[in-house]
């Protein structure tokens, strides 16, 4: 039988209804855009929600490849937790895209700055995110072969841990209230996926190390939790089911209001973050960054000295600025690329055993320096007509909208002085295995192909110097689903829906 179920319209309309209902009754939910607010109803745009863009039915998913995903995660966030501690690494890599990529190196700037003043933070809190396409790899006697596949790995405002559990359980509801009515039927696997729960235990943790770490002292300042978000977030009800899952006072900051409402106490060598909330001050044990991850965060010079103020405080920072610069697409390119020698910069992180569960999931990625042979190679197939249509050239930058697909390659390195080349990366393309589904966004149905990006979270807490890592733990997962004719996948940006995986 053909999936998803054929629905026919009164099935279908009975469905919509269901899955709006349920969404909103139950927090998988956005704020509606600008655009869908009229004059009128501007003074109502807070209390505003609608249903987040989401798929009727589960996708199939390969079990053996979401396995392997889950399974690696513990090595990728010691991985990443290790490369953050590496600073002649990331110094290197912030050299090799510095001149194509300001953004980049004014965050190296923040850290060097506040390395000049000493850094006082004792631990670093990650929620990571790695995400990854089924590749299907067609062998000579015609037999497709399923493999993971990495696209990228998020060390900065890794979204939707909070919607993408409810997606999983509007999934499982209607599996057992509303799929055995239709007409055709199929069988389900549905996971469980606590992602907002285990994201929010990664957050509860490091304020404890906090707690731990700094002891409070009789009549000291009590201590907190603060988001950082963007002003005007349409996300936010990802934010909150994680927020709510928190057993620690949390509140929410607009990035741009970091230096009207905290300040960093220089009087304690410690330099600890204070918050002012109305009439209270409290202590930040842990800055949680929904914010700061792409250059229009930082719109003029104060954004970036509220940045640095941040940075230097004795606050956990999820992430610092050396774990930010880790998440780059350069990081990644530097790990996947083999030198002459058939190595990587791999083995400087992870033993041998580790290195072969994490290889097993690289793309193929290819500087676009002069100095390499790798990247000498991959200018020539980035500026061929035909060889670009096998690849995605990415800058070093999150947020979905950034990359350029095949034929649209040449044409904007035409438009980048040739010595800034060095500051992208090229991947070659991915081949997702052909699903099919339904998607509901805005109160419309989109039938038809789709490609399915899994994400596994992750959360890990490590010391500086020889504490090592205190946590290190898988957090759930995300499917982001999009019409097979999009490139880009993101949800927030307008491309993608949510999703659960129905595993085959």
């Amino acid at each position: 039988m053909s999936y998803p179920p054929a629905v026919d319209g009164p099935e279908r309309q009975r469905l919509v209804q269901v899955i709006k209902d349920w969404s909103i009754a139950n927090g998988l939910a956005v704020r509606p855009p600008p655009a869908a607010i009229s004059a009128t109803e501007v003074d109502l745009a807070s209390t505003l929600a609608m249903t987040a863009p989401v798929t009727l039915f589960p996708s199939p998913f390969s079990q053996s490849c979401f396995e392997e995903a889950q399974g690696a995660q513990a090595a990728y966030n010691e991985l990443y937790a290790k490369i953050s501690q590496d600073e002649e690494f990331l110094g290197r890599v912030v050299a090799e895209v510095a001149g194509g990529d300001e953004f980049t190196t004014k965050l190296w700037t923040v850290h060097e700055r506040v390395k000049k003043e000493g850094y006082t933070h004792k631990h670093s809190l990650g929620i990571f995110r790695s995400d990854y396409l089924v590749h299907q790899e067609t062998t000579p006697a015609d037999e497709a072969h399923l493999q993971i596949k990495q696209v990228e790995f998020n060390t900065i405002a890794a979204s939707f841990g909070g919607l993408s559990g409810q997606a999983s359980s509007l999934h499982k509801f209607l599996a057992k209230t509303e799929y055995p009515l239709l007409q055709e039927s199929s069988k389900y696997n549905l996971p469980d996926n606590t992602s907002s729960r285990d994201i929010a235990a990664g957050l509860q943790a490091a304020f404890e190390v906090y707690n731990r770490s700094e002891p409070v002292v009789e009549g000291g300042l009590p201590r907190c939790i603060v988001f950082l978000v963007q002003d005007g977030e349409r996300n936010v009800f990802d934010q909150r089911h994680i927020e709510y899952a928190v057993d620690a006072p949390v509140f929410r900051l607009p990035f741009s209001q970091i230096l009207q409402q905290t300040s960093v106490d220089t009087s304690s060598p410690r330099r600890p973050l204070l918050y002012r909330h109305t009439h209270l001050t409290f202590e930040v044990a842990v800055v949680y960054m929904r914010a700061g991850y792409g250059p229009s965060d930082y719109p003029d010079e104060s954004a970036w000295e509220a940045r640095y103020q941040v940075e230097r405080s004795a606050a956990i920072k999820c992430p610092t600025v050396l774990t930010q610069v880790a998440g780059t697409k350069k990081v990644q390119q530097v790990l996947a690329t083999p030198d002459a020698n058939g190595s990587s910069e791999l083995g400087r992180f992870v033993p041998a055993a580790q290195q072969a569960t994490l290889r097993r999931t690289f793309a193929n990625i290819y500087p676009l320096d002069t100095t390499s042979a790798a990247g000498r190679q991959a200018r020539e197939w980035a500026q061929d007509p035909a060889v670009c249509r096998k690849f995605v050239l990415k800058p070093q930058r999150e947020g979905g909208g950034n990359n350029y697909y095949k034929d649209k390659i040449p044409a904007h390195l035409a438009t980048v002085p040739a010595e800034h080349w060095a500051s992208y990366i090229l991947m070659e393309l991915i081949t997702p295995p052909p699903v099919a589904n339904l998607i509901l966004r805005n109160g419309q149905i989109e039938q038809g192909g789709v490609i399915c990006e899994l994400g596994i979270y992750g959360t890990c807490i490590w010391g500086s110097g020889d504490e090592g890592i205190l946590r290190n733990e898988a957090a759930g997962y995300l499917l982001r689903t999009k019409g097979d004719q999009s490139e880009e996948g993101g949800v927030a940006a307008g491309f993608g829906c949510m999703d659960s995986v129905n595993l085959v």
